[in-house]
């Protein structure tokens, strides 16, 4: 698609679009508790400084163009971007927020992505069963361990591979409206 068609193209709302090096145009529908959700975690993150290398929606390099932009991720302090993006090499934990269209691929196909890759943390986020599972342990197919916490059942301190903790407040995420669904 070129950059002109772009410009003159409207995209429906709710969406966010991605647009690759490859000319392929990724969209994906958002909901109100996904960017809620996706806020919470950014509050928590404040504890690690304001500073701290968090963000959400950036691409991050994978071998073999596996590349992600994950809702939401903590990169070490010294990672060095190359280009516009960091390696995968340089992150401590990554999160995906389930919306309905995305469940399979958040437990399934990212758990065993960023577990061959060696990303020490990964945490599904998902606010329609209302419950985060911790990832940990990564190996070439996934993780050893995956933790369930519920949403409501308070702090959840998770270890960084860096020595720092990052505490998600359970009680804070988010929970859809009945009819979000």
């Amino acid at each position: 698609m070129s950059v002109d068609a772009v410009m003159h193209t409207e995209f429906p709302a709710g969406y966010v679009v991605f647009f690759g090096t490859d000319g392929k145009v990724l969209m994906t529908p958002r909901s109100e508790e996904h960017s809620r959700t996706i806020r919470s975690m950014h509050i928590d993150s404040l504890t690690l400084g304001r500073h701290a290398k968090v963000i959400s929606d950036v691409y991050i390099d994978f071998p073999a163009d596996e590349n992600s932009a994950p809702d939401f991720a903590i990169v070490r302090e010294g990672a060095q971007r190359e280009g516009k993006r960091y390696g995968f090499e340089d992150v401590l934990l990554i999160a995906e927020v389930v919306s309905v269209s995305s469940a399979r691929k958040d437990y399934d196909d990212c758990t065993a992505k960023y577990g061959r890759y060696g990303i020490p943390v990964y945490m599904v986020v998902d606010p329609y069963a209302a419950e985060v599972v911790v990832h940990t342990r990564p190996t070439g197919s996934g993780y050893i361990a995956a933790h369930t916490h519920q949403y409501g059942s308070g702090k959840l301190p998770i270890e960084l591979a860096d020595g720092r903790t990052y505490t998600l407040d359970l009680d804070e995420l988010p929970r859809p409206e009945v009819d979000a669904r």
